[in-house]
């Protein structure tokens, strides 16, 4: 099969791929220029495609040869799934791959807007800090305040695993409450959206 991967990933996932296929691999750090995209997808059987890639029915119209659309990302609204149906394209994305990470990103902000990290790092870098006082810098604690959690899908309970590690108090809202035992596993209540605005110190989406 024909493959052409329009991002650089690492040698032993394109070593894999090699291994039954011939591969044609954007060796650079930034997006693929769509017109090398529709330039070089005529004889390809299989597009790994990155979610920087407009895979619309333009893109199928060169692609007569195209068996699968396989999308490096957890998302796909990227690919016209539609139009690859009817042209009888089987496509695929990587679910699950990015909670841990979404989650763990998540804390970071949050420590780091509460713990005015950035602002910090800016003064320090800029050879602006010169002493400690009581009230320089001093932020917010996040041990023991409320989150709110707007969508509590696969990240959103992981953001919650992790607050608890940090002793908050965690209400969300969701399209559909969780059930009662999962939402004592996960030490977390259910709010409607203008309760937990209201109530919430810190709000992640």
């Amino acid at each position: 099969m024909n493959v052409l991967v329009t991002g650089n990933l690492p040698d032993e996932e394109i070593d894999r791929i090699e291994r039954d296929h011939r591969v044609q691999v954007h060796r650079k750090d930034y997006p693929m220029e769509r017109r090398a995209v529709l330039d070089s997808i005529g004889d390809k059987q299989g597009l790994l495609s990155m979610i920087t890639d407009t895979v619309d029915s333009e893109l199928l119209d060169r692609a007569s040869a195209l068996k699968i659309i396989a999308n490096f990302g957890v998302g796909y609204n990227n690919i016209d799934v539609p139009a690859a149906t009817r042209r009888g394209i089987l496509v695929t994305n990587t679910p699950g791959v990015l909670t841990d990470t979404t989650a763990d990103l998540t804390m970071t902000l949050i420590l780091a807007a509460a713990r005015r990290v950035v602002e910090g790092h800016r003064r320090t870098r800029l050879g602006r800090f010169r002493f400690w006082a009581p009230f320089h810098f001093l932020g917010h604690e996040i041990t023991g305040k409320t989150l709110g959690i707007v969508g509590m899908g696969r990240i959103g309970r992981a953001v919650a695993r992790r607050a608890a590690g940090f002793s908050m108090r965690v209400l969300y809202h969701n399209r559909h409450p969780l059930d009662a035992a999962e939402e004592q596993v996960l030490q977390v209540r259910y709010a409607d959206l203008n309760t937990l605005l209201q109530e919430a110190d810190f709000i992640t989406l």
